[in-house]
């Protein structure tokens, strides 16, 4: 069974988040609340980290993974270039649950991209998954904490429920919104394609990027 971290009488919240960062910069796997669901976080520079992701999602090496950083000007490194329709949307919708499509930049592991050359990125709006980011000082993977094609998880027991064995932690802090997945823009072509629609209204981007 995962190690349950969660604020109680002998863990402050500090202690708890800093323990979940250990883990994290030690190679590990984590569950963690996102503002939509859980998401699987693993330092996103660690190759092994990022296997091990595969690994308990039983997902395809040919899916590419999306990351999540603690804010916007975290971004540079990671993309090659920021089109003028990204910067409308950073602005109007992070942090929050929209995944912007970039052209990844050199040092983003192929297997986080699925040789697409492509990297989804977003600021989360849950305070505990940018706490998480922040403190590993590093990007941290998004994808959901579920086994490929199954329901996502909005509340820890579920995740212990699909894939808790295979996890070395799972940060419990009670249910998710849980009732729509980040929306997903790309926006390495002209115009930019709403891949997915999710929390984010189709008309709510195209107010800011036509």
């Amino acid at each position: 069974m995962p190690e349950i971290l969660k604020p109680d009488a002998n863990s402050s919240e500090k202690k708890v988040l800093a323990r979940a960062v250990k883990i994290l910069a030690e190679g590990g796997v984590i569950a963690y609340p996102t503002e939509t669901f859980y998401g699987l976080g693993a330092d996103a520079t660690n190759d092994k980290a990022i296997e091990k992701i595969f690994s308990v999602k039983g997902r395809d090496f040919r899916n590419p993974i999306s990351l999540i950083i603690c804010k916007a000007d975290e971004i540079n490194p990671l993309v090659k270039l920021i089109p003028d329709p990204a910067h409308k949307l950073m602005a109007a919708f992070w942090p929050g649950a929209l995944t912007i499509i970039f052209s990844a930049s050199d040092i983003i592991s192929p297997m986080l991209t699925a040789g697409t050359g492509k990297i989804g990125l977003r600021v989360s709006s849950h305070p505990l998954a940018q706490a998480v980011a922040q403190k590993l000082k590093k990007p941290l993977t998004a994808t959901s904490a579920n086994l490929s094609g199954a329901p996502e998880c909005s509340t820890a027991s579920e995740v212990i429920k699909q894939i808790g064995d295979k996890l070395d932690a799972i940060l419990d802090w009670g249910k998710t919104h849980g009732d729509k997945t980040s929306t997903i823009v790309d926006v390495t072509v002209d115009p930019p394609i709403i891949l997915r629609e999710g929390a984010i209204s189709r008309q709510a981007i195209k107010k800011y990027i036509g």
